[in-house]
């Protein structure tokens, strides 16, 4: 069930032993795609880095997954179709031209590196971040110097939206990056997400 205003969110628990250890979110992206595409639930996932750990709170202490400290937390994830090829992820979907005057973040995690981009997210509401920015060229230092802080919001030249699923068509086409993690194959015009709520479990 998806977190709900003043409902307790997360439990003490361990990693199970059948639990897999993670780093970055791309690891724990292809471990829940894995899974999904087997048509089985994904494992536990013990997160010691990435975007999602930073978002939950995690410390990167691998001793603690282990211990009487440990926090099992639902989360959901969601899919990312291009060009009819479908993955999962846990963190956010990034398309972005080289200037960055031009992009589009989904996200369920809040940062995107050292980018508090979603101040407002959370990764089990059943909903999606969806930001879409068209800035100027004067735009982008100015926002780039906010994003640590998560003050770029509002900005008139990005559009925030929290949807289950979304469908994005450039005009020209852009590279997508899944879980910090460039898609192959070169940019795309097209690619549409969607949320799957509570579909897995992670402890930090």
């Amino acid at each position: 069930m998806t977190i709900a205003k003043g409902r307790p969110w997360g439990a003490p628990g361990r990693l199970p032993a059948d639990g897999v250890v993670v780093r970055t979110d791309a690891e724990a992206g292809r471990i829940v795609s894995e899974a999904r595409r087997a048509g089985t639930s994904p494992p536990v996932i013990g997160l010691l880095g990435g975007d999602l750990c930073r978002t939950l709170g995690g410390t990167g202490d691998e001793a603690r997954l282990l211990s009487e400290r440990a926090v099992i937390f639902p989360i959901d994830i969601a899919s990312v179709t291009v060009d009819g090829h479908q993955q999962w992820f846990v963190a956010h979907v990034v398309a972005h031209n080289r200037l960055w005057t031009r992009g589009v973040a989904a996200l369920n995690a809040q940062w995107i590196g050292e980018w508090n981009i979603g101040p407002r997210g959370h990764p089990d509401d059943g909903r999606l971040d969806v930001y879409e920015a068209r800035l100027t060229l004067g735009d982008v230092p100015k926002v780039r110097a906010r994003l640590p802080t998560g003050s770029h919001l509002p900005h008139p030249r990005i559009r925030e939206r929290r949807v289950v699923a979304a469908d994005f068509t450039w005009e020209r086409p852009l590279p997508v990056w899944v879980d910090g993690a460039r898609l192959p194959g070169g940019a795309v015009r097209q690619l549409s997400v969607r949320i799957e709520p509570d579909g897995a479990r992670v402890v930090i």
